[in-house]
This record gives C-alpha cells, sequence and structure tokens, in this order.
C-alpha cells in the first residue's frame, strides 16, 4: 500500500492534520512512539490503531484468535518470557483470512498452510526474524491482533503444551526424579522454568484448576494409588490419577510452597500459598490431615484479582433485589444468610456490604478468613493461635464506633450474646449461620442460647440460599420435560409452555459439563409484627416456615423453579440442591 499513515487516520477515523501533527511533535520530543502517544491520548483506540496498520501495511487483523490454531509444539521451542515482551504467538495456518485476497505481500501470499504468526506490532522487526529464526520457519502467514488476544493465546498454549499433566507424569516415571525446592516469592506459573518434573507438576495442577475456574483441588490418597480432583461450579471432577509413589513428593512439595513442617505428617496443618497466573493473583489456603493412607490436601484457590460481584449479578428476582436494598438500609438490626458451606453466603455479603459502602459509614468487619479487600472498610482477620476470636474482636469492634458490622460466622453463644446486643444497641449487623433453611435459623439461634425475646427484637431477616449452575448458553437445549420431571418441581404443563425450559448437553467452552458459573436461588423469611409473636410463642422452625409462607415468602425450591422457567438453570440442578 502507498497510502501514508496520515492519509489513514485521516481518511477512515477522521483524525486532523492538526491533531496528527501535535502527536509527531510530542513523539519528537519525548521519544514515545508514535502510536503509543495515540493510545495514550485515546486519539485512537487499540482496535483503531491495529485497523489502521492494516490497511498500511495490507495485513489481515483478527481481533479473537482460535484456540484451535495453537500450535502444541511451542512450549518446546520458545519462551514464553520472549512472546510476552514482544506481544506475538506463532499458531497453526489459517484459512484465507478476511481481507486476503491472495495477492497480499510474500509472506502472506506463501499462505495459509505452514505458520501463521499474530503480532501486535507490525513495525518491529526484529523479534519477528528472531522467532522465525527459532522456529525455522521460511515461509509464514502474518496477522495483527490485539494485546489481550496475545496474552490469552500465549497463557493458553503453554497450557495446552507439552507439559501436560499426563506428560509430566510420564517424565517423573522415566527419570524418577522427586527434587523439592522451596518457592520464597510470588512466581508467575507459567513463567516457572524449574526443570523438577515435581515442581512442574504441582504448577500445572495449579495452573489447569485456575483456568477451569476450581474453586478447590483435592489430592486424595488411597491404599493402592490417589487422585488429584478440582471442584468446578460446586462439583468435584477427576483432573488426574498420578501413580502411588510420586504421593510423597506432591504433597511435600505443595507443603513446601505452604511453608508448612514437612516433617510433620501426623497432626493437621494449615497454610497459605500465593501465585500469580500471567496477570491473575491467586491466594491458596492450604488444608492437611492424616488420614490411614497418607495426608490428604485440600488446596482452596481465591481469585484477588477477579471484582466484586454486584447485588445485582448476585441472582436475586427483581422483587427480591427491591426487598433486600430495603433491609440493609436498617438503622439497626441483625441480617442473617444462611445455607451449607460453599453456597455463596460471603460472596453476598460482600456484594451488600460494597452497595452501602459509602464515605459517611462506618464499616467494620471480623473474618476468616479475609477473602476479599474492600477499600474504605475495616477488616479484621481471626486468629485463634494469639486469642483473636470472633467473640473478642467483636467486642473490640464495639469500641471503634462503627454503624455496620460483619461477623464471619455465628459459631458459639458469645458471639451470638454480642451481634444481638450489637443489634440492640443501633448497630447494623451482618452474619452466616450454617442451617438448611431460613426458618431453622432461629431454631439454631435458640439452641445456641439466645432467648427468643431477643431474637424477635433483633433479628430483622434471615435469607437462605444455594447456588445453582448455569446453563451453558452456547449448548443448551429446549426440551418439554416429561409428566414426572414437571411434578417433581411441582410445575404444572401450562406453565412449562409458557417458560423456556432448557437442559445441559456439553460443550468445549462448558468442559463438556453443560454448564458455565452460578447464581443464587434464595428464600427471605421477614421478622415482621406476626412473626415476632410467633418467635415468642414457639421456635418450632416447621411451624415459623408455615407462618413465612402463609406471608407470601417465595421458598428455594420455588426461586429455582423460576430461574428453570427463565432457561436459567436445569430442573436436575434445582432437585441437586433442594432435596428435601
Amino acid at each position: 500500500m502507498n497510502r501514508s499513515f496520515q492519509h489513514i487516520l485521516q481518511h477512515y477515523f477522521g483524525i486532523s492534520e492538526e491533531v496528527y501533527q501535535a502527536a509527531l511533535s510530542e513523539k519528537a520530543a519525548g521519544g514515545e512512539s508514535l502510536a503509543a502517544i495515540l493510545l495514550e491520548k485515546k486519539i485512537l483506540t487499540e482496535r483503531q490503531l491495529l485497523e489502521a496498520y492494516s490497511i498500511q501495511y495490507d495485513i489481515p487483523f483478527l481481533p479473537e484468535l482460535s484456540i484451535a490454531n495453537i500450535r502444541p509444539d511451542l512450549a518446546r521451542d520458545v519462551s514464553i518470557q520472549f512472546l510476552k515482551k514482544n506481544l506475538m504467538i506463532p499458531m497453526r495456518g489459517n484459512e484465507p483470512l478476511p481481507g486476503d485476497n491472495g495477492q497480499g505481500n510474500a509472506r502472506n501470499s506463501a499462505a495459509a498452510s505452514s505458520c501463521m504468526i499474530a503480532v501486535n506490532n507490525p513495525t518491529d522487526f526484529q523479534p519477528l526474524d528472531d522467532l522465525t529464526r527459532i522456529l525455522g520457519i521460511q515461509e509464514y502467514q502474518l496477522v495483527l491482533s490485539t494485546r489481550e488476544a496475545i496474552l490469552s493465546a500465549i497463557n493458553l498454549s503453554f497450557d495446552h503444551g507439552p507439559g501436560s499433566a499426563q506428560q509430566l507424569v510420564q517424565d517423573m516415571e522415566e527419570n524418577g526424579s522427586t527434587i523439592i525446592d522451596a518457592i520464597e516469592e510470588t512466581a508467575d506459573l507459567l513463567d516457572d522454568t524449574s526443570d523438577a518434573p515435581i515442581i512442574k507438576l504441582v504448577n500445572h495442577i495449579i495452573s489447569q484448576s485456575i483456568k477451569a475456574g476450581a474453586s478447590d483441588i483435592h489430592v486424595e490418597p488411597y491404599q493402592d494409588s490417589f487422585k488429584v480432583r478440582y471442584r468446578v461450579d460446586g462439583i468435584l471432577y477427576d483432573l488426574l490419577k498420578p501413580p502411588k509413589w510420586i504421593q510423597a513428593a506432591l504433597i511435600s512439595r505443595i507443603k513446601v510452597m505452604a511453608r508448612m513442617n514437612i516433617a510433620e505428617k501426623r497432626l493437621p496443618q494449615d497454610g497459605r500459598i500465593e501465585v500469580r497466573k500471567g496477570d491473575q493473583v491467586i491466594d491458596i489456603r492450604v488444608s492437611t490431615i492424616p488420614i490411614t493412607f497418607g495426608e490428604r490436601v485440600v488446596l482452596r484457590l481465591l481469585n484477588k484479582t477477579s471484582a466484586l460481584l454486584a447485588l445485582t449479578d448476585i441472582g436475586f428476582e427483581p422483587d427480591k433485589l427491591e426487598l433486600i436494598k430495603d433491609l440493609i438500609t436498617a438503622p439497626n438490626g441483625i441480617i442473617l444468610i444462611t445455607g451449607p458451606t460453599g453456597s455463596g453466603k460471603t460472596t453476598t455479603l460482600y456484594a451488600i456490604l460494597s452497595t452501602i459502602n459509602k464515605p459517611d459509614i462506618n464499616i467494620i468487619t471480623i473474618e476468616d478468613p479475609v477473602e476479599y479487600q474492600i477499600q474504605g472498610i475495616g477488616q479484621i482477620q481471626v486468629n485463634p493461635k494469639i486469642g483473636l476470636t470472633f467473640a473478642r474482636g467483636l467486642r473490640s469492634i464495639m469500641r471503634q464506633d462503627p454503624d455496620v458490622m460483619l461477623v464471619g460466622e455465628i459459631r458459639d453463644k458469645e458471639t451470638a450474646d454480642i451481634a444481638v446486643q450489637s443489634a440492640l444497641t443501633g448497630h447494623l449487623v451482618f452474619s452466616t449461620l450454617h442451617t438448611n433453611d431460613s426458618a431453622s435459623a432461629i431454631t439454631r439461634l435458640v439452641d445456641i442460647g439466645i432467648e427468643p425475646f431477643l431474637i424477635s427484637s433483633s433479628v430483622i431477616a434471615v435469607v437462605a440460599q444455594r447456588l445453582v449452575r448455569v446453563l451453558c448458553t452456547d449448548c443448551r437445549e429446549p426440551y418439554m420435560p416429561d409428566e414426572v420431571a414437571l411434578k417433581s418441581i411441582g410445575v404444572s404443563a401450562e406453565q412449562a409452555r409458557q417458560g423456556s425450559i432448557f437442559r445441559a448437553k456439553g460443550c468445549e467452552k462448558c468442559f463438556q459439563t453443560g454448564y458455565h458459573g452460578r447464581i443464587s436461588i434464595t428464600e427471605i423469611l421477614i421478622m415482621d409484627a406476626r412473626m415476632k409473636k410467633l418467635v415468642l410463642e414457639t421456635y418450632d422452625s416447621n411451624l415459623i416456615k408455615q407462618e413465612a409462607l402463609h406471608q407470601g415468602m417465595v421458598t428455594l425450591r420455588g426461586d429455582g423453579i423460576l430461574k428453570v422457567l427463565a432457561g436459567l438453570t436445569s430442573i436436575a440442578e434445582v432437585l441437586r440442591v433442594t432435596q428435601r
């Protein structure tokens, strides 16, 4: 192409000559590249800049890079640091690309068959020449792509490369290496160049789990074998079944990373690891317990770079969302979130705190552990080893003039007493309980030792919650359930016809599970005057639930049915989490 870069910017993107000349002057004065100045001043977006390059150099522009084109031999031939530094990625040859009429430059017309190299800056020739020399490529197809797409493809290349878990296990079987070496700083798992196969294997297990969005990794020893599983969207899946002899080395490696005592195998231990994978920072809580055939290890993964969910993202129906927003603006009282472990209670509480977090409100939390840091909120980490329990921390919080308090969990009478007294003295208190439904929370408080009159005076609402998996929108399929399935969730055929009912199928995007992500189903028990009167008379959870239903409370299953009819989840998923 003979068109100048200035002409392209003016003709296609409306950049005036004055703006262009000002950018050139700044380039001459400061030494930054023209492209960097155009992006920094927001004169062009990255996409527009690449489109301009595409026109100028007659190179196709691909905003997205296909996973199917990743080269399997990449990890063997080129270092990840080189590719990330120069923002380029070699991939398999592609079909003829948009705008490629076969008359492009020599590199591109050599075509689409052998190799495709995606670059972010087509004017940086030296790294491109180095890459083709390293790979021994004579002819290749050059394409332009965004920084994000190239970095994502690089990370995926190294995840899918020859360092797979099974290959690493095979390497260990061949050389018998069990080298253990401590990591003294937060290293990027993909940048780690350690040669010891056991280090590569542990890094790969963690890396693959992060990529799959797993919340936990389980290392489980048995008599003649052991296996590694991870939990994705609340369901455990097998990840790897290495030979039994690798067990000791793998567990020791994890304990070294978590700074545990690797010599102590008879007592439970807790530790912590912080790792990076690309631009993600992952906090890992490690727990070991001795069992009959070795040590069982569970790693809880917490992605510290993921954004906090807003209340609108939790999954509340519109009427329940308005009710929640109204409740959390109360001047005082206790709001309880109940449900089993892993039902999203903490995530909901953080979403609530983010909603009410304002400069004129003093919010203090005491948690075990502090899972996310929220700007503007004082967060206390429970530490029983030095005597900092929920109860002791709560007493100290009371002297900090709080308006809103969050207690991670009410576990005993002492903590419950202080929470109740705080609510009665003008504070809004949020906390969690482990109960099956909202009505059972009242019974649980009485069992702990709280008097019914104090419960009726302090508790303003109880929210019971479960998480159901969301159907993958790429592969879900519509169908009409049979009469038995409809009867199991209490839906008539007429209701089913009016809704949009789907079932799981499975595709590459959702790892063949049929689901991608989770959403909450809830029931909200409001402590109004009639409910408070009933609590004073009885704390039978069945009677409390009957009264709540009489007042119009939608149960967990009822909320799940609404999500089924809206096409968000499946009948099987709602039945799984709400079985009576």
